[in-house]
């Protein structure tokens, strides 16, 4: 693969392993995965981190409605009324926002309705004071993992910030990643490295699910987020979606450190069958045996694969090695035939460094067990 940011040729080398998770549905999801991807590769594609696709799944419609948002999303609504901030600084807090109290247990005593008053008034200002400061800090919307108190959501309405709860502290840690943030233990007004900068913070409705989206304006440095919205009747078919996802993602990885692949659909494997057979035949000794038994092994892929698809595994390998002695060394298993298709034609295609370090780490476990004579 010569461009890792052409969308059609990205697509058609990811859809092999997507078709293995969801078939029938690799060319919608190739052509997604491949769009996220792109978006958010930075100059240096061996920079690409895998973690800047994130996938958010909302029920309801089919998986044909999923589609990609350019920023870091949260499927839950806001605390309060203000529902769109455009260049958004953020603080984010790890703890919950509340009116502060004391670790040991006391009695207040209160004699008449002034002390009662001034009671309230003394919390009340503490955490305006708070807010005030957050606000002074030229901060408009505050992502909190505790969650906020009644007090605290009165005020920062009163001063028109954004409130968000995020109960996980793994999507804290990935926000505070995509906006350059820093979580704080604290309540305390953020100082200017520990802000984190957005272009805007909308919130949106997709299905009957609240989404607060959290979009970058994406640079040569820092290539943002894509978020993945996956659309499905069920949570399992969509936690499906979500590991093809996955794949395609972690192919895009590879593909950025080593741009290589093969044929797929078992056509590497029987072709290296074969070319280990015909070194066996010309080997003398005994070390001719443990050739052509190492050679059967590649055969597993196409005999699985044929087997998996409802053919006699016996005619599917038996019609595969004739074509591949005829020269067609990119034949493999054909779900829909027994005679088996062309895979680059197809589009069948396998990762050159999941090969071979599938066939290198095999090689290793099968000589560890052979060394041991126990």
């Amino acid at each position: 693969m010569t461009d890792l940011r052409n969308k059609e040729s990205v697509a058609r080398a990811m859809k092999a392993s997507i078709s293995s998770k969801l078939f029938g549905y690799e060319d919608l999801l190739a052509n997604l995965i491949a769009q996220a991807c792109i978006s958010v590769c930075p100059k240096n594609p061996l920079n690409f981190i895998v973690d800047n696709i994130r996938v958010a799944k909302i029920p309801g419609g089919t998986l044909d409605d999923a589609f990609i948002l350019h920023g870091f999303a949260l499927t839950r609504d806001t605390h309060g009324s203000v529902k769109h901030v455009k260049d958004a600084k953020v603080a984010v807090y790890g703890c919950s926002i509340d009116i502060a109290s004391t670790e040991t247990k006391s009695t207040v005593l209160i004699k008449n309705a002034d002390d009662l008053l001034n009671y309230n008034v003394s919390e009340e200002k503490a955490i305006e004071a708070e807010i005030k400061a957050i606000h002074d800090a030229g901060i408009n919307v505050v992502v909190s993992q505790g969650g906020f108190g009644e007090m605290a959501v009165h005020f920062f309405e009163r001063y028109g910030i954004m409130t968000v709860k995020c109960p996980s502290k793994f999507e804290v840690r990935r926000l505070c990643k995509a906006i350059g943030a820093t979580a704080l233990v604290n309540v305390r007004a953020p100082i200017a490295e520990e802000v984190g900068l957005c272009s805007a913070v909308d919130v949106k409705e997709i299905g009957d699910t609240k989404v607060v989206l959290f979009q970058q304006v994406a640079d040569e440095d820092h290539a943002g987020i894509a978020t993945i919205v996956v659309r499905g009747a069920t949570k399992n078919v969509m936690d499906e979606v979500e590991r093809a996802v996955d794949d395609g993602v972690n192919v895009y990885k590879n593909l950025t450190k080593d741009n290589r692949l093969v044929a797929g659909a078992g056509a590497m494997e029987v072709e290296l069958s074969r070319k280990l057979t015909t070194i066996a035949d010309s080997t003398p000794g005994l070390e001719q045996y443990a050739i052509r038994k190492y050679a059967e092994s590649f055969l597993v892929v196409p005999k699985t694969l044929a087997e998996s698809s409802g053919f006699s595994a016996t005619d599917a390998v038996s019609n595969l090695n004739a074509a591949h002695q005829e020269g067609k060394v990119n034949f493999g298993v054909d779900i829909e035939s027994v005679e088996g298709c062309d895979a680059v034609e197809s589009g069948i295609l396998d990762i050159f460094a999941t090969k071979y370090w599938a066939i290198k780490l095999s090689t290793e476990a099968a000589l560890t067990v052979l060394s041991v004579d126990q």
